[in-house]
């Protein structure tokens, strides 16, 4: 506290108008769009104020410089009281706000990636925190720099176990550089939030979780400077008690008012009143100007410095192969960083860690903050993330990967052990619905790589493709089909084996494309020929490649993965085949939960083994001879 220089009164009353000014300004933008959180956003009013004109350092003309303090949202719903604070420091316009909600307005009532002040979308709550985590750890442990993150909880979130996650991994890092402030409100949006006031058990909980904890009245523009002013040498929580609606009379500390804009002659009457309580002052408060220490980063040649080394024949598990390219990708380029969740033995991103273990962050078991975290590392272009843990995990982390693409977020995650190939560890970590999730994200490419050198050159391409990258991998051991100088694109195909008398074109991927390889061996013995074709990524997928491949074999195509049916490969060609005239399509996937047993065993039980593929070609010319 030798530090703390208690603002002169001139100051605190500008900061108390400041505050009141958001007041205004949020009640008038949400009852023009007829939407919105008026009260939420009327309960941090002195908070934001004092970060914005008082404790935070930035350019409020350049809100993504690298040097600025940096503030991450997680009470989505206060949107208008941040677009209030940019109001204020005049990068935008009143006007600007008031088109809140309107079709072709980049104000929306949850944010978005929109703005250039906005490092993450807002409005999936809890996921704020995991995000500010990834950034103070980079501005610590890889920029080495002295801007700090300020993250703003509502206490409604404070349920989300996410937030938790985060919270032990702020601590076990000592991020110092971190502060999260709490609206302690007392109101959710249906009922009360479980703690209701009990700030005490607040601070309790967060003192266990290894935080310096403040208890301040979050309406005091002195505490608030004070508390906020305090030397850190742990991440630090700013409990702030708050009365949900302060300054609408009718609405403050009272349920029912959640998501409510105020009628237009109340909220006439309660601006008002506002207006009354602003004091004139001379005094025109602007935020202090960052340290200028953080070094400048260019993420634009990120690429490995040379070709595969794997030789034809040689066997390697494509997991395996992940691992030796995001070191091999780390090694030449220093801004790569990985992450893991306590899997970098199965995931071999340990090879990794083991050769750069100051760019490896250890997230342990809690995925949900994985990805937040790495979607924090990855934000303002400051690293190139990837992070890793088994396929099946990934459900769990599913609302953290929306977001991630909403917020046009770049990172790369890889999920290995997919598919019945895990084998003996059962259906539980068998990822065998990731494919569907990953399709449905609109930002997401899926790489699904079918062996050492096609992985290589799926991490390379990932590192420069923006979005959210998906790469999936597989437990066992595969031959390498592919010459180390193969060119690879992220939407282009691999014809793989082919002739001129194919009958047949079969699409498969990963596991099932050596598979597939080995069917077409034994066909070619029966004198039947066919035609494989690799797809590389899923998303996008190759359409052109796969439908001319198809004419070319009389419209008959089988389409084979591990995975379930819905939503993977199968499907994917489907959709894009469904305008295509005399198709005769088939599809092996898995279609049950599938139990323990050797890769092998699973394989044929679930019918997408070589035999299978080797069946399901006969039928389909069977059927191609008795239709004519």
């Amino acid at each position: 506290m030798e530090d703390y220089h208690k603002p002169d009164q001139q100051t605190v009353q500008a900061l108390r108008n400041i505050a009141n000014r958001l007041r205004i300004h949020s009640i008038k933008a949400t009852t023009a769009a007829g939407n919105g959180h008026p009260t939420s956003c009327c309960s941090v009013a002195e908070i934001m104020s004092v970060l914005f004109f008082h404790t935070m350092r930035y350019r409020y003309d350049d809100p993504r410089n690298f040097n600025n303090d940096r503030f991450i949202l997680s009470k989505g719903h206060a949107a208008p009281a941040l677009y209030s604070m940019w109001v204020e420091a005049g990068f935008l316009k009143e006007s600007e706000m008031l088109s809140m909600c309107h079709v072709d307005s980049s104000m929306d009532i949850h944010s978005t990636h929109k703005h250039q002040f906005m490092d993450m979308a807002t409005g999936s709550l809890g996921q704020g925190l995991g995000v500010a985590c990834g950034m103070a750890y980079t501005g610590k442990y890889f920029d080495n720099s002295s801007y700090r993150v300020y993250c703003l909880l509502g206490d409604g979130e404070m349920s989300e176990g996410a937030v938790w996650e985060a919270m032990m991994f702020a601590s076990y890092y000592q991020l110092d550089n971190l502060v999260a402030i709490m609206d302690i409100n007392r109101l959710g949006q249906s009922d009360s939030a479980p703690l209701q006031h009990h700030v005490e058990k607040y601070q309790k909980r967060c003192e266990a979780f290894g935080w310096h904890a403040i208890i301040v009245d979050g309406h005091s523009v002195e505490e608030l400077c004070k508390a906020l002013s305090q030397a850190r040498h742990q991440p630090t929580a700013i409990i702030a008690k708050t009365i949900k609606g302060k300054g609408i009379p009718a609405a403050e500390d009272k349920l029912g008012w959640h998501a409510k804009p105020l009628p237009k002659d109340m909220a006439e009457m309660v601006m008002k009143d506002l207006q009354s309580r602003i004091m004139n002052s001379s005094k025109h408060l602007y935020p202090p100007a960052p340290m200028e220490d953080s070094p400048p980063v260019s993420l634009r040649n990120i690429r490995m410095p040379s070709a595969p080394s794997y030789k034809a024949g040689e066997k390697i598990s494509t997991r395996k192969a992940y691992g030796v390219a995001i070191a091999k990708l780390g090694r030449y380029n220093d801004r790569v960083v990985a992450l893991d969740g306590d899997t970098n033995n199965l995931t071999y991103s340990e090879i990794f860690k083991n050769e750069h273990p100051n760019r490896f962050v250890e997230c342990y078991i809690a995925q949900q903050n994985m990805v937040s975290v790495a979607m924090g590392c990855a934000a303002r272009e400051r690293n190139v993330v990837f992070a890793s843990t088994l396929a099946s995990f990934f459900t769990r982390a599913y609302d953290q990967l929306r977001m991630a693409a909403i917020s046009e977020s770049n990172i790369n995650v890889c999920g290995s052990h997919c598919g019945l190939s895990t084998g003996e560890e059962g259906p539980s970590l068998m990822g065998l619905e990731d494919v569907a999730m990953f399709r449905a994200l609109p930002t997401a490419t899926i790489f699904y790589p079918c062996d050492g050198v096609s992985t290589e050159k799926a991490v390379e391409l990932a590192a420069t493709t923006k979005g959210v990258c998906y790469i999936r991998t597989s437990r066992q051991d595969s031959a390498i089909i592919y010459n180390s100088n193969e060119d690879f694109h992220v939407g282009q195909a691999k014809v793989v084996y082919q002739s001129k008398e194919d009958q047949v074109t079969v699409v498969a991927a990963g596991v099932t494309l050596h598979e597939a390889l080995a069917a077409a061996e034994h066909l070619k013995k029966e004198r039947i020929s066919v035609r494989v074709i690799d797809p590389f990524t899923i998303k996008p997928l190759d359409v052109k490649t796969i439908m001319d491949h198809t004419r070319a074999t009389r419209g008959r195509l089988l389409t084979v993965e591990d995975h379930y049916y819905e939503g993977g490969l199968g499907e994917a060609v489907s959709s894009a085949m469904v305008n295509e005239s005399s198709l005769n399509l088939h599809r092996l996937a898995v279609s049950h939960v599938p139990r323990c047993g050797k890769p092998h065993e699973l394989l044929k039980i679930h019918g997408i083994d070589r035999d299978s593929i080797v069946q399901a070609v006969r039928k389909m010319l069977s059927s191609s001879t008795n239709a004519k």
